[in-house]
């Protein structure tokens, strides 16, 4: 064998070997680079462990208030905004103009159509005369009081429409929302006002279906605001869910009149208490401790150091604690804080 063929094959062994090495040394050093989660380091998470605790309001539900009527309002024609005679926080009455529109064109062309209407009317007048004397024919007194009603139809919707520049409050309420001024346009369907009216309230708690039966139509229950813990206002029961939300409970609204000159505001929270409950013990854990999957409520417990995701029962909030009624017992351990890389069945150790 030619010896100059011996050394190249073994120089490009060597080349291919210094190329290989170079590559492996080069994903070695980028794989280092990279973070590699893995999956068997332990997590450090908080904890803490299920008391059974005695609830102070175990007969109150927390709830939300809410508008009795809620509406943004928009004009029913376009035109420039002449006005805006409200602002935010300016109470209104049903009726009351809220916002002028520009009409002149609108007043002009209703000018025009009252002298068609003067037109046809002294046409009629004088076709009838001569129609009686046989002057004319028939037919012309016909077509002048058909222009005559036509002319009407026209002058009666101009003024129709010269009304709706006038826009006006569908009820009484407080403007909550100013969304144009002076010289803009306003057109149907763009918002002008938000109308709110809280003289009357809703207001909606959750139950757990246990406890639904306490609360029946039409009958009335105490509630108080958390910021006017003083005040004792009376819900009557208009509504209870008929579709369980997260946790299985299910909506139950009152119809509250605000009667104290509208001192609770829509978003404000309350309680309804439940005079007849006595205080009882029961599950409480931070709701920060509670996460939605598939929508259901769930918690990490931790068992012989690994994470096992369970599935809980939320009776409801009180404060930023959620009582759970079917899910914990007292003495497991759930996951508090550090939630982040967490998953079923992880190693963990607590902080």
């Amino acid at each position: 064998m030619n010896w100059k063929k011996i050394i190249g094959i073994i120089a490009l062994i060597a080349v291919i070997a210094l190329v290989f090495f170079k590559l492996k040394s080069n994903k070695e050093t980028t794989e280092s680079k990279v973070y590699q989660f893995d999956k068997e380091q332990p997590i450090a998470v908080s904890a803490d462990t299920i008391r059974l605790q005695t609830i102070d309001d175990a007969n109150a539900y927390t709830g939300t208030f809410e508008p009795n009527k809620e509406t943004k309002i928009s004009a029913d024609i376009q035109g420039k905004i002449n006005a805006v005679l409200v602002d935010v926080g300016s109470n209104v009455n049903k009726g009351q103009t809220l916002i002028q529109l520009d009409n002149s064109l609108l007043k002009l062309q209703l000018q025009t159509v009252e002298v068609q209407i003067e037109g046809f009317e002294d046409d009629v007048k004088r076709y009838t005369i001569l129609t009686e004397a046989d002057a004319v024919q028939g037919v012309q007194l016909e077509k002048a009081k058909l222009g005559l009603k036509a002319a009407k139809v026209q002058k009666a919707t101009l003024l129709e429409q010269i009304s709706k520049t006038n826009i006006k409050a569908p009820f009484n309420g407080v403007v909550t929302a100013k969304l144009n001024e002076e010289g803009g346009f306003a057109a149907p369907g763009i918002p002008l006002l938000q109308i709110t009216d809280i003289s009357t309230l809703r207001f909606t708690v959750n139950v757990p279906e246990n406890d639904l039966v306490q609360f029946q139509n039409n009958k009335t229950y105490k509630i108080s605001a958390d910021v006017y813990p003083d005040i004792s206002l009376s819900g009557k029961v208009t509504m209870s869910g008929s579709k369980a939300n997260m946790g299985n409970s299910f909506p139950v609204q009152f119809q509250v009149t605000n009667t104290k000159n509208l001192t609770i505001k829509s978003g404000m929270f309350g309680k309804v208490n439940l005079s007849d409950i006595k205080q009882e013990q029961g599950i409480l854990i931070p709701a920060s401790a509670i996460m939605e999957e598939n929508g259901k409520a769930k918690v990490y417990l931790i068992k012989n150091g690994k994470t096992v995701l369970q599935t809980i029962i939320i009776s409801r909030n009180i404060g930023n604690k959620t009582l759970v009624s079917e899910g914990l017992n007292e003495n497991d351990v759930i996951v508090t804080n550090g939630f982040i890389n967490l998953f079923d069945g992880a190693n963990i150790t607590t902080k």
